[in-house]
């Protein structure tokens, strides 16, 4: 049963909640339950979410007696600090889709394990006639569900007591340098996971696919970027037969288009001979192209073409990138969790029909 912040203190203080399962089951899944920082004037407090009359949510200090804090916000900043910056870099692609505002969030998203939407069929054609008296077809469009699970991708490291006190009395900041690997293995994996280069994660029945091994995806075998086929005319070819395939199953765009880092050096290249023009300027000319991406985990010389609306892909944010923390071994040991709930959301129409076109070579 979820509690006041201030009972819920309380509690903990009571001996009542010594557990960190117990107490963020307690906050009824808000993470800052874990994240006590001491203020300026000594004091123990937590950030208790509230929603605005905007309808946003926006963090307010309470000031809670029993919040047992040993860092100060410097600490907490440079340790978000640390996660934030090894991460941004690393999320190309989800950065792309938040970019793009392909976005669905899940409030209290630690509370929720699995998101389940639906797909609808469509009906008959209309019918036309001169005295509306012939009957049309009297069907009804057919609803499926669809389930993906909503995991925690996370990685932990501590601090001891010792630690945090040498870095109070050197007037020197924490080391941030496993916070900094934390968040970037994280970005990694969530990078990897939108892609499709990690394996597909599978819970209750729903499965979690990135761009390249999403089942309903359309395919098509690109020419290497070799010999005659690194004139620019040959890619431009591949690049709107993919559009043709997208256009072919109702998904008119607009599109991005990423590339592996093997393309790189050939879109840079002349269009063709004595071009005014790279190939990467021709291939963005083309109507509906809104960007050409190279991400870092595509492999090979594949290409992949993604129509940005949510009915294609949308990522499913059910926590952004946090730290919480915990003591261990007698309060001698902070225990550090960096985590997130970030997942792709891979979509298609009734009939399976998509707007994401995988190209590689034979």
């Amino acid at each position: 049963m979820k509690v006041g912040i201030n009972e819920l203190y309380r509690l903990i203080a009571n001996g009542d909640l010594s557990d960190p399962t117990d107490r963020i089951i307690a906050a009824d899944g808000d993470p800052n339950v874990l994240r006590p920082w001491v203020g300026t004037d000594g004091k123990s407090y937590v950030t208790k979410i509230e929603i605005n009359k905007a309808g946003e949510e926006v963090g307010v200090p309470v000031h809670v007696a029993n919040a047992h804090a040993t860092l100060r916000v410097d600490d907490w900043k440079a340790i978000d600090d640390a996660v934030v910056k090894a991460a941004v870099p690393r999320l190309k692609l989800v950065n792309s889709l938040r970019g793009a505002g392909l976005t669905f969030n899940i409030p209290q998203g630690m509370g929720k394990t699995v998101l389940q939407t639906e797909t609808q069929s469509d009906i008959n054609d209309a019918v036309i006639s001169m005295d509306g008296v012939r009957e049309s077809p009297n069907d009804r469009p057919e609803f499926e569900a669809s389930t993906i699970p909503l995991p925690i991708t996370h990685k932990d490291f501590q601090f001891s007591a010792r630690q945090i006190l040498a870095s109070r009395n050197g007037g020197s900041p924490l080391d941030t340098t496993m916070a900094e690997l934390c968040g970037r293995k994280i970005a990694e994996s969530n990078e990897r996971l939108a892609l499709g280069s990690l394996a597909a994660y599978t819970y209750a029945g729903g499965t979690l696919y990135g761009l390249t091994n999403f089942p309903s995806r359309m395919t098509r075998v690109i020419n290497t970027p070799t010999g005659a086929a690194t004139d620019g005319a040959n890619l431009l070819a591949d690049v709107m037969a993919m559009i043709l395939q997208s256009t072919n199953a109702y998904h008119y765009g607009p599109w991005k288009l990423f590339n592996s880092p093997n393309w790189t050096q050939y879109l840079a290249a002349d269009f063709k001979a004595a071009s005014d023009k790279t190939i990467r300027q021709r291939i963005s000319e083309v109507d509906g192209i809104s960007e050409i991406m190279t991400l870092d985990y595509l492999t090979n010389y594949d290409l992949v073409l993604m129509q940005t609306t949510t009915d294609v892909v949308r990522l499913v944010i059910g926590l952004d990138l946090t730290t919480l923390q915990w003591d261990t071994k007698g309060g001698m040991q902070k225990n550090f969790k960096v985590l997130d709930i970030i997942v792709p959301q891979l979509r298609a129409d009734f009939n399976s029909r998509t707007g994401i076109v995988h190209g590689s070579v034979a």
